[in-house]
């Protein structure tokens, strides 16, 4: 694939270019490190770096021409093109690049603090016949027609995001399904994309690291429903449940058909007499227009309801009828790391969730009391480098909903384990039900030894994840693997 730069850049705002126009682009880039020979580099900034000082690298990997917002020296065989909003260039250029994929495609977007991956998961499930595949972006892999990507970020940067929906559309894919985090939002990864639906799940507290405030949370959250990131949707699924879907309500502009769901409050999609159990769900599906059907999920509890009447009402906005959807949510397989089981024959439960913020974890531990006979263990930690001030939350939240508790590491990154355990100790109410591990596969073979026949062990936080980020390093660690591995050899110890 290859286009020159004045085609790229034709129209849109220059401050500046240098350098011979007609210039042949191979590639695009924002990572000197994966520059090859005829790439385009955009230098962008960010909160750790800044893409002006790996320059040089791009041009000695091989760069041809430079974007920044700052007017540089370059050799005079690198064109330099100056611009004054280099995210807003960086993705009209992508389009142009990859031929505007995002045309051939029917775009649905799911954004919100929980439920984003079984949302858009599902929602692909839905939407995918025979011979007519569906795309999905999202955190825990990036499906392109019959092939599996792993993810490596859960809204990629947007040359990304449209080499992929080129990949979609080359694969025949009709649809493609993308999760949308509040970075992507805000860092204009989706700008101007047109959704055709978006749907908000709910916010809770997370990522204040990044946005200071929930207020400033939710107002990156509500640009993609109101044509803040350059383009409307033409409908938009909305979580009456939640107080700031509530306020989102206000906020949708005229001709956007809106499509509401709850279980709590009235909506065009509801649950109603929700019967939790061990294998699954059952509730009625209240209709706006007086239709009742009954429903049975094959996920665990309140708030994957909520979630299947998202999924739901994201493929009746595409035109699905809700009685179609029913027998294909009877066969949906799951999404892994989301109250995975894992099992060997142990007299116990053992599950595996991603849950990471204190209202997610609240959330699945509410609903395993429900549905456990004997005790629930948690193994639960918090990432480094990340907002502290959900620490204590996650505690309180662990020790509200569980019996045992083993508190160990999950992502430190680069800040001390101890300076992690200190902040979570903020939240402990009851310090002989909760122990401090440092080693998280230590922590995991305590809470397998613990347990008894009936109990729930649940080892949150990290999910489908398959690896651990120190400071240094990235190492392998699987939770799922682990815990199948412990219980197996606690199994054979039985039986020898």
């Amino acid at each position: 694939m290859s286009i020159d730069l004045h085609s790229l850049f034709q129209g849109l705002p220059i401050i500046q270019m240098t350098g011979d126009s007609k210039t042949t682009i191979t590639s695009l880039s924002i990572d000197s490190r994966r520059v090859a020979s005829g790439s385009l580099f955009f230098a962008l900034g960010g909160l750790r770096t800044d893409g002006n000082k790996y320059i040089d690298e791009a041009v000695h990997h091989g760069a041809v021409a430079i974007v920044s917002e700052s007017p540089l020296w370059v050799p005079p065989r690198v064109a330099l093109i100056q611009v004054e909003s280099i995210r807003d260039v960086l993705a009209e250029v992508s389009r142009r690049f990859y031929g505007n994929p995002q045309r051939s495609l029917d775009l649905y977007g799911v954004t919100g603090t929980n439920g984003k991956t079984t949302v858009s998961t599902l929602l692909k499930h839905f939407l995918e016949e025979p011979g007519a595949p569906v795309g999905l972006l999202g955190t825990v892999a990036y499906v392109i027609g019959g092939r599996t990507l792993p993810s490596y970020r859960t809204t990629p940067e947007a040359p990304d995001i449209y080499g992929l929906l080129a990949q979609m559309r080359n694969a025949g894919c009709h649809a493609g399904v993308m999760e949308v985090s509040s970075h992507g939002i805000d860092q204009h990864r989706v700008q101007q994309l047109p959704f055709k639906t978006v749907a908000f799940t709910n916010l809770t507290q997370d990522h204040l690291d990044y946005h200071k405030t929930m207020e400033s949370y939710f107002e990156v959250k509500s640009r993609i429903f109101t044509g803040a990131t350059g383009l409307l949707p033409e409908s938009v699924v909305i979580n009456v449940d939640d107080e700031y879907g509530r306020r989102l309500l206000g906020m949708i502009p005229a001709g956007v058909r809106v499509i509401t769901y709850g279980i709590e409050k009235d909506a065009d999609f509801r649950a109603t007499q929700v019967v939790m159990r061990q294998e699954g769900t059952r509730f009625n599906l209240q209709l706006k227009n007086g239709t009742s059907l009954q429903v049975e999920s094959p996920m665990l509890g309140h708030y994957n309801v909520s979630n299947v009447l998202c999924a739901m009402a994201l493929a009746a906005a595409s035109g699905q009828t809700p009685s179609s959807m029913l027998e294909k949510l009877r066969r949906f397989p799951g999404v892994p790391g989301r109250t995975e089981r894992v099992s060997v024959g142990q007299p116990f439960t053992v599950l595996v969730d991603y849950a990471h913020t204190d209202d997610a974890l609240r959330n699945v531990l509410s609903m395993l009391r429900n549905i456990t006979p004997g005790r629930i263990l948690t193994v639960y930690g918090c990432g480094g480098n990340r907002d502290r001030s959900k620490r204590p939350k996650m505690t309180r939240a662990a020790m509200a909903g569980s019996d045992l508790i083993w508190a160990t590491a999950d992502n430190p990154r680069g800040e001390s384990l101890d300076v992690i355990f200190q902040d979570m100790h903020a939240g402990v109410s009851d310090p002989a039900r909760i122990a401090f591990i440092q080693d998280r596969r230590q922590a995991i073979s305590t809470a397998i030894n613990a347990a008894r026949p009936g109990d729930t062990l649940l080892i949150a936080g990290k999910g489908h994840e398959t690896y651990q980020e120190f400071a240094d390093s990235v190492v392998p660690f699987d939770d799922r693997a682990i815990a199948r591995e412990l219980l197996l050899q606690k199994l054979n110890q039985r039986m020898s």
